[in-house]
């Protein structure tokens, strides 16, 4: 696996683009690519000259193999004194006199008065801008809008706090003036997929002709969902193949407790988190909870194996996104692309496939945590706080590892469906999803007691939830019933930023 010895590329600059990543891993230069070292003065307000998403300067000098797209993911491993967290959570903006979904234009007016005012560098899809970049962290824009900030790799969750509390100033700060909010909620509560605004980006267009193809629930998930989610690494092959476990098992867990999503166009609809079960039909060839993950023989190379099976989207040439849907990377390997004949593949074009991938844990070069709705500021400190304590600690991990050993494919699958109906009511042999819920809060916090960064303060959000066993969810809906009278544009006001 000598990468170095045979590619030698120029990467232009990361767009932010995407479902989620933290910027440090997403793209980030993997080990053994030689890059020339290149300074890109930043000024008040600039535009990154690069378009989304990254893209080789310079073709390599090999056909990539299989060890290659293996090693990428092996450049991930690192000690533990490095290991970071990265958090990213989407967010509806709104109008506030109207409740009305915020179109593109104003989405572009608040991106350039947050450059302006705060310093970011724009980021450019031909003439549109389409999102912004700070150091290691990006805004990005999600299919219907959805208002994403993926942050810099931290080393402690008052760290993470803090730009959280910082990104939400800055945006409240221009938001405010236009007229505009932003709302803490996993599915748009009142409009239909109708209303909601399509973002100019060449990658969305491509996956909105798709959706519908290979599942009923796709343009949901792209236009009306929102989430948040954890990105933490993993120090060897070994190590990341307990975490990708103990993350798969616990999903579930974290959707209970983070169950944010039980109203659909005003009413409710007959979920407590019905953004993780929009999930369950989107597209199952990519998504689901990976029971291969549990096999015996899983590793880096086996989730090779599955990504290069995995429908491709596009391929990105020349700044433009070309439609290779339903091809396989296994194909592109082989110069099979009839959209693009006898072209090979880029490491790139690798990285770019991976991001298009969406099961409930995904693999990059480090492991994303994706079961939570999106929720008010608290809980987006929470949503870390609950995975350091339980990955980040070597005794916590392993009590995770024990407690779901013998837990079967079939008891996994049941509550990735069922938890997002019924949440903390879900049975589970002898008892509830509620009891498990307890226990793994607790091995949570003496994780992040362990860690020393006194971090553990992090869950009281959560901690009130599990101890009263009514999600987010039923809170909401408790409130629609009674004081809102049955109105739900009164949720508008409730989780507002």
């Amino acid at each position: 696996m000598a990468v170095a010895s045979r590619l030698a590329v120029a990467r232009v600059s990361p767009d932010g683009a995407g479902f989620g990543a933290a910027g440090r891993t997403r793209k980030g230069r993997p080990t053994g690519l030689q890059v020339p070292a290149v300074r890109r003065g930043r000024r008040r307000g600039g535009a990154v000259a690069a378009s989304p998403p990254t893209e080789e300067a310079v073709q390599m000098t090999e056909p990539l193999t299989k060890d290659d797209l293996v090693a990428y993911l092996v450049s991930g491993c690192k000690p533990k004194e490095n290991w970071r967290i990265g958090t990213e959570h989407e967010k509806f903006g709104f109008e506030v006199d109207t409740l009305r979904p915020i179109k593109y234009d104003q989405i572009r007016d608040l991106l350039n008065g947050l450059a302006e005012r705060f310093d970011w560098e724009k980021i450019m899809e031909e003439n549109y801008v389409i999102g912004l970049k700070q150091g290691k962290q990006s805004i990005s824009l999600e299919p219907g809008g959805q208002f994403e900030l993926s942050g810099a790799p931290l080393e402690t969750l008052h760290q993470t706090c803090a730009e959280v509390n910082s990104h939400l100033y800055q945006v409240k700060a221009v938001g405010e003036e236009m007229g505009i909010g932003f709302l803490g909620l996993g599915f748009q509560p009142k409009w239909a997929l109708s209303d909601i605004p399509i973002m100019p980006k060449g990658r969305y267009e491509i996956m909105r002709n798709y959706m519908p193809k290979v599942g009923t629930l796709g343009l949901d998930m792209m236009f009306r969902t929102c989430t948040v989610q954890v990105n933490l690494d993993f120090s060897s092959e070994q190590d990341m193949i307990r975490k990708f476990r103990a993350g798969l098992a616990l999903q579930p867990i974290a959707t209970a407790i983070f169950a944010n999503s039980p109203f659909k166009e005003g009413k409710p609809n007959g979920f407590l988190s019905l953004r993780s079960h929009i999930w369950t039909d989107t597209d199952n060839n990519r998504a689901g909870m990976l029971p291969f993950v549990f096999d015996d023989s899983f590793g880096f190379e086996q989730y090779v194996d599955y990504a290069l099976d995995v429908p491709m989207y596009f391929v990105y040439r020349n700044k433009k996104y070309i439609d290779c849907t339903g091809m396989s990377f296994r194909d592109f390997m082989q110069g099979k692309l009839p959209q693009v004949p006898g072209e090979l593949p880029t490491l790139n074009d690798w990285e770019n496939h991976l991001t298009t991938i969406f099961p409930e844990v995904r693999l990059k070069r480090y492991l994303e945590m994706r079961g939570a709705d999106g929720g008010p500021w608290r809980r987006l400190c929470a949503l870390p706080a609950f995975w350091v304590g339980l990955l980040y600690d070597e005794e916590a991990l392993q009590s995770i590892l024990d407690m779901t050993y013998d837990w079967t494919k079939e008891e996994r699958e049941m509550l990735r469906r069922k938890v997002p109906v019924t949440g903390f009511k879900t049975p589970f042999r002898d008892g509830y999803v509620r009891d498990l819920a307890e226990e793994v809060l607790k091995l949570a916090k003496k994780g992040l007691e362990r860690r020393g960064y006194k971090e553990v303060g992090f869950l009281r959000e959560v901690e009130e939830v599990v101890r009263t066993g009514m999600t987010p969810a039923e809170r909401l809906l408790n409130l629609y019933e009674t004081k809102w009278e049955r109105n739900v544009d009164h949720v508008f006001k409730h989780l507002l930023y």
